[in-house]
C-alpha cells in the first residue's frame, strides 16, 4: 500500500501516478450542464463513462480563499481559521486582506507531501491565494498574475493581464509544463473567476474558455495524470431585469434607520480584483457599533426585500463551520439574484462595463462541479452515493478513492 500521511482527521496516500487538482473558480454546474449539452467539453464529458462526474457543497461564504483553503487542508473554515477574503480584526479595529498564511490555523496537504518527498506545485492565477496555498511548502509556488521571468520563458508567453481569461490558461499551461518535464507529481491549479462573473453558461466568450480549458484537462490525461476538478463557488445573475445590479446597500439601510455610526458591514467578498464585481457579493458580515442593540438590527436586516437569513454569530459559526473568534455579531445573506453590499458610496460598479452583475458569496453558489477523471473504487463509489460531498473532498478522492 502506499505509504499514507494525516492532517485534520483524514489520511491522504502518496501519489501512485502524477496527480492533478484543479479549482474552476467560479464554475457554477450550468457550465459543466451547459458544455457537455453543447460539446464544449469533450474530454470532461467522458469522464461520466471512465471516470466521475458529480456534484458537492462548497463551504460557506462562497467565496475564494476560504474555499480554496479548504481544498488544500480538506477541512472547513472552523479548523483551517480562513472564513473570508477579507475581515475586520476586532483586536486592533483594521480590515484586511486575509492573504497571510499567519492566519491559517492548518497545516496544507501540499506542505506535507512536499515533505515527505513528494514533488509538489501549487499555481494560482491570483497572487492573493499565493501565501496561503504556498503555506510552509517546500516545493514550486507562484501565480500567473506575478509569474517570474523564468516562468514566462517555460510556459512561452508573457505573464497575462490580471483581468483576462488567460490569467487561468497560464496557470493550467504552466501545470502542462511542468508534468512534461517531470518537475512535479502532485500539483494544486487555481483558475480566476473572471470569465465567470462577466459571461453565462452559453455566451460564446464562456464557451471558448471552457474549450480552452477542456483542452488542457484533454493534455493532462495524455501526460498520465489523474485530474480532479472542483470549484471554490458557482455563479448567479444578481441584476434586475433593466440590467441594474440588485444590491440591498446593508450599512446605508442600517445606519439610516439606528443612527449614523450605528453598523459597519464588512463585505468579505472585497479582493485586489473588485473591477469586475465591485466587492458585491451575498454574504456580508455586520458589526455593531455606538451600542446598537443587536437584536434589532438583526430583525430590521432580515426584512429588507432580497435577504434569505440572518444569523447571530453562534449560529453563523455552528451552521456554517465557521471560526467564531472571528465572526462578526451577525451575518446577513442575499437571496439566490441578490447582492448585498455595505454603503453604496464604497462599492464602485463602473466596471462592470455594460455587464449584468454576477457574482457568489450564498447559499445559491455552494453548488460545484465535483469531478475525476478515472473511475472510483467500490468504496468511494458508496461513498458518493451515500453522502453530500464537499468540495474540500477531491483530495481524498483523488489520492484515495480512484480504481
Amino acid at each position: 500500500m502506499t505509504e499514507a500521511l494525516e492532517l485534520n482527521g483524514k489520511r491522504y496516500r502518496k501519489p501512485a501516478r502524477p496527480t492533478v487538482v484543479i479549482c474552476v473558480d467560479g464554475c457554477d454546474p450550468e457550465y459543466i450542464e451547459r458544455g457537455i449539452a453543447d460539446g464544449i467539453f469533450p474530454t470532461i464529458s467522458g469522464f461520466r463513462q471512465r471516470g466521475y462526474l458529480g456534484a458537492a457543497d462548497a463551504v460557506m461564504p462562497t467565496f475564494t480563499n476560504p474555499n480554496n483553503v479548504s481544498i488544500v487542508t480538506g477541512a472547513a473554515p472552523s479548523v483551517h481559521g480562513i472564513a473570508g477574503n477579507y475581515f475586520l480584526d476586532r483586536k486592533t479595529g483594521r480590515e484586511i486582506m486575509m492573504t497571510d498564511d499567519r492566519l491559517m490555523r492548518s497545516e496544507t496537504i501540499l506542505a506535507l507531501m512536499a515533505r515527505a518527498g513528494v514533488k509538489t506545485a501549487a499555481i494560482t492565477a491570483k497572487d492573493k491565494l499565493r501565501r496561503l496555498l504556498g503555506r510552509n511548502l517546500d516545493g514550486i509556488c507562484f501565480s500567473s498574475e506575478c509569474a517570474a521571468a523564468e516562468i514566462e520563458a517555460m510556459v512561452g508567453r508573457s505573464k497575462p493581464d490580471m483581468y483576462s481569461a488567460d490569467l487561468s490558461l497560464f496557470v493550467l499551461d504552466a501545470g502542462v509544463k511542468l508534468l512534461e518535464r517531470g518537475a512535479a507529481e502532485l500539483l494544486y491549479l487555481s483558475l480566476s473567476d473572471y470569465v465567470q462573473h462577466g459571461h453565462a453558461p452559453g455566451a460564446p466568450e464562456a464557451d471558448a474558455f471552457n474549450r480552452a480549458i477542456d483542452d488542457r484537462v484533454r493534455r493532462l490525461v495524455e501526460l498520465g495524470a489523474s485530474v480532479g476538478l472542483v470549484a471554490d463557488h458557482g455563479m448567479n445573475d444578481k441584476a434586475r431585469p433593466d440590467g441594474q445590479p440588485n444590491v440591498v446597500f446593508l450599512e446605508d439601510e442600517l445606519n439610516n434607520r439606528f443612527g449614523t455610526g450605528a453598523v459597519r458591514v464588512i463585505c468579505p467578498i472585497t479582493d485586489p480584483f473588485v473591477r469586475h464585481h465591485g466587492a458585491l457579493g451575498s454574504f456580508v458580515r455586520v458589526y455593531a457599533r455606538n451600542g446598537a442593540d443587536i437584536p434589532s438590527l438583526i430583525a430590521a436586516s432580515a426584512a429588507l426585500p432580497g435577504v434569505t437569513m440572518v444569523l447571530g454569530a453562534a449560529d453563523a459559526a455552528e451552521r456554517f463551520e465557521l471560526p467564531l473568534d472571528r465572526e462578526a455579531d451577525f451575518v446577513v445573506l442575499g437571496d439566490v439574484n441578490t447582492a448585498i453590499g455595505a454603503s453604496r458610496a464604497e462599492h464602485d460598479l463602473s466596471g462592470l462595463a455594460g455587464h449584468r452583475l454576477r457574482s457568489h458569496g450564498g447559499l445559491g453558489e455552494q453548488r460545484v462541479p465535483f469531478i475525476l477523471s478515472r473511475p472510483l473504487t467500490p468504496e468511494y463509489r458508496h461513498i458518493a452515493a451515500s453522502r453530500n460531498l464537499r468540495n474540500f473532498d477531491i483530495f481524498d478522492f483523488a489520492l484515495n478513492g480512484l480504481a
